[in-house]
């Protein structure tokens, strides 16, 4: 997975950064989903002005010392197919890292 991103806590309790994509920073905001009503609804949207990039749900590492992170997935214009993002929290929580990969 290669980094694309370094993401700051927002007010709202998301998070906010620009992420590169398509040779350009594109500014997004992960913002919580507090209107979930199913439990498989994702935690976080990401959003770039009032476009809807994607979404993401929690997980943890299995490794050693469990990790909170999230994953899904982001589309944006120009991308031939959405890509598999995901996000990495830092210890102090005071950033984010925001990684991708493509689809297997």
């Amino acid at each position: 997975m290669a980094s694309i991103g370094t993401l700051q806590p927002g007010r709202d309790g998301g998070w906010t950064g620009p992420i590169f994509l398509l040779g350009q920073h594109v500014k997004v905001r992960l913002a919580p989903n507090d209107n979930q009503t199913n439990p498989k609804a994702p935690s976080f949207r990401i959003l770039s002005g009032e476009a809807e990039l994607g979404a993401l749900w929690p997980h943890k590492t299995r490794d050693e010392k469990p990790q909170d992170y999230l994953s899904g997935e982001a589309d944006f214009p120009g991308l031939p197919e959405p890509i598999s993002l995901a996000v990495f929290f830092a210890e102090d929580g005071r950033s984010a890292r925001a990684v991708w990969s493509r689809k297997a």
